[in-house]
């Protein structure tokens, strides 16, 4: 299973959706997901990939991690595994 289908996969499950119901484009407002099923999901993400993830709950506008749309976060998620993979 992808990344992008991975992390989809775990968003979904947050909004209590189906997989194929959460689309690129999506807002994590859009799938009715708050700050609480936010975090839940990071962790979910955490978990799964072994990765951290540079997000502050308190102040998610100060974050490196993009959580604008399902792509961005998507993208984050990639991002954070190939920089893992080279240290």
């Amino acid at each position: 299973m992808s990344v992008s289908d991975t992390t989809k996969r775990i968003i979904a499950e947050q909004a209590m959706l189906e997989p194929e119901d959460v689309t690129d484009e999506s807002t994590l407002e859009d799938l009715g997901i708050d700050s609480l099923g936010l975090v839940e999901s990071i962790f979910a993400i955490e978990e799964e990939f072994d990765i951290q993830v540079p997000f502050n709950a308190n102040a998610p506008e100060e974050s490196d991690f993009d959580v604008s749309s399902v792509a961005s976060i998507v993208a984050a998620v990639e991002g954070l595994i190939a920089a893992q993979k080279t240290t």
